[in-house]
């Protein structure tokens, strides 16, 4: 009986952080942010297409650590930064885009990341910048859902007790 409530708990947390995390609508915003490790770049043409529908004047596009991939192409009349976290990681990211938004005086950033990543990535920024948060992810490829969300129970475990702090 225990067991059987505990794996039904585990099952719906689970489910609440990593299958369908709290998101937001997209909103006008001063910077629209993409996460990188994305091989097909989906996070990064998102936040594109954000800036294009005017949600804000400026994306910001982690690259990750592939140095092949390049800074998605952009007509002149959007702009886009890219850049490299350091650390390569969310927190890396997060620290990043929080001195940009200190330096440019940015109150209200759009963060774009996988859905299972949401979580987290929301914790993270939110130590990181006093901006407020508005959480549009897209969705993780069906074929990586199980890798994911293993993955993110490992990566918010190491947040929330190793990695305490911006």
């Amino acid at each position: 009986m225990v067991g059987g409530a505990l794996i039904v708990l585990f099952s719906a947390t689970t489910a609440r952080l990593f299958v369908w995390p709290p998101t937001d609508a997209p909103t006008r915003v001063d910077a629209v942010v993409a996460l990188g490790g994305d091989p097909g770049q989906r996070r990064a043409h998102y936040a594109l297409e954000l800036v294009r529908s005017g949600f804000a004047p400026v994306a910001l596009i982690s690259l990750g650590g592939k140095r092949s991939v390049p800074c998605p192409t952009h007509p002149q009349t959007e702009r886009v930064i890219c850049f490299r976290a350091n650390p390569l990681d969310t927190r890396g990211e997060a620290q990043y885009v929080a001195r940009l938004a200190r330096e440019r005086h940015w109150n209200q950033l759009i963060v774009v990341s996988e859905r299972s990543q949401t979580t987290r990535a929301r914790l993270l920024f939110a130590r990181c910048t006093s901006a407020h948060l508005h959480m549009v992810p897209v969705s993780d490829p069906v074929s990586h859902i199980v890798y994911d969300i293993v993955y993110e129970w490992g990566a918010l475990a190491k947040a929330l007790v190793l990695h305490r702090s911006c």
